[in-house]
């Protein structure tokens, strides 16, 4: 693997701890400035809505300049908004600087991914992808348990500190490493935009939506749930998270190897499990060991679908497709905020902390059946071509010519 993967991870890790450290510190940052689990819960919608915007438009702003440039852009807004939510003495300061490091995750993932399959052959692509992503999920067991630890223990505030650090340490790498590649002849804006005239990259976005909303519909709140009704002491919340977070490695790893083989199969097994154990989670996490071992399997089936579904995406816009990426990783975050919001919508109703459990599995259910509704849809436009070819009907769309 080309060593710009490793600066694509290093970035990746940055931005992945800042977004999921948020969750093991709700309890202290809600404290400091008086509010209620819910009311901080919006540090996480508000962090994934400004992604779910920053991702196109950053992309759109950056279209005249080389995408190596826009990433370095990138990691400077990631490190002011940090440092913003680092010295915010009201919690409406700290909200703003989570949305100000949003705006530069879903550009940097969007056409990080693009620079990553870019840079080997057609078949690996996939795999480059969840290298990049490696970062992110390596974040989560490493950079967010340290970052809860520290927070915990010295004070939240050092943590976005300490997060801003890493995103100059991801700038370097960047300005370093990856390549200064051309950007593609004849590639206009109103191209980028034509991919969202595919059925199949709408389909894939709302697959993304759903299904890794069910993740975060049960770890936005896995704090309280995991103390209040599993009964571990807060200090556990740190290694529960690692657990996660090992999980997360492993998930990727897995679904960027087989979305390479067989994409569609891929999402048909990592969303179905993942709605039955986001359910059965709702029992389980009155037990500590099942509690434990279900939190691990959430990460692994969540993120399986992650390099699959990115994939799927810029292959269906291969002509024009680091607008498309850039969205997709949006409608992660889209699905994130709306399971944040729901989550506590349904502990405020006073349903629960295991609630938001049952919301996530309905997500990922759904996700499957829009993963279904896509291989029908595909199956059906394939189906008399590969008739009159004398071959059996396939699952995947032929993969256009790549530019």
């Amino acid at each position: 693997m080309p060593l710009a993967l490793l600066a694509l991870a290093i970035g990746a890790f940055g931005i992945g701890t800042t977004e999921f450290v948020i969750m093991g510190l709700l309890p202290e940052v809600a404290g400091d400035f008086d509010v209620s689990i819910p009311t901080a819960g919006l540090l996480v919608t508000g962090y994934a809505l400004g992604v779910v915007v920053g991702a196109p438009l950053m992309t759109v702003l950056g279209q005249r300049i080389s995408r190596k440039r826009m990433l370095m852009l990138l990691m400077g807004l990631f490190i002011a908004g940090n440092l913003l939510s680092a010295v915010a003495p009201v919690f409406g300061v700290m909200l703003a600087g989570r949305v100000v490091a949003s705006l530069a995750h879903g550009a940097f993932f969007g056409i990080g991914s693009v620079v990553a399959a870019e840079l080997v052959a057609p078949e690996k692509k996939a795999g480059a992808i969840a290298m990049m992503f490696t970062g992110l999920t390596v974040a989560n067991v490493v950079g967010v348990p340290l970052g809860t630890f520290v927070g915990q223990a010295i004070g939240w505030r050092i943590t976005f500190v300490i997060v801003a650090a890493l995103g100059v340490i991801g700038l370097a790498g960047v300005a370093k490493l990856v390549p200064d590649l051309p950007k593609p002849e004849g590639v206009r804006l109103r191209d980028e935009v034509g991919a969202f005239r595919n059925v199949q990259v709408l389909l894939a976005m709302a697959m993304t939506v759903l299904g890794f909303g069910g993740v975060f519909a049960a770890i936005t709140y896995i704090t309280p749930m995991m103390t209040d009704v599993a009964g571990y002491a807060d200090s556990s919340v740190t290694w529960l998270l690692v657990l996660f977070g090992l999980g997360m490695v492993g998930g990727n790893l897995i679904g960027g190897k087989f979305a390479d083989r067989a994409l569609m199969p891929m999402l048909f097994i990592s969303l179905g499990s993942l709605a039955v154990v986001l359910a059965l989670f709702t029992v389980t996490a009155h037990n500590k060991v099942a509690a434990a071992v279900t939190v691990t399997l959430i990460g692994a089936l969540g993120f399986a679908t992650v390099p699959p579904l990115q994939k799927r995406v810029l292959d269906q816009a291969s002509a024009a497709p680091t607008l498309a990426s850039a969205a997709n990783i949006g409608a992660f975050n889209l699905g994130n905020a709306l399971a944040a919001w729901l989550g506590g919508v349904v502990i405020s109703a006073g349903l629960g902390y295991t609630a938001p459990n049952w919301v996530g599995a309905v997500l990922a259910g759904s996700a499957l059946g829009l993963a279904v509704l896509s291989a029908y849809l595909e199956r059906r436009s394939t189906a008399p071509s590969k008739v009159v070819a004398g071959a059996a009907p396939t699952t995947e769309i032929p993969v256009p010519a790549h530019h």
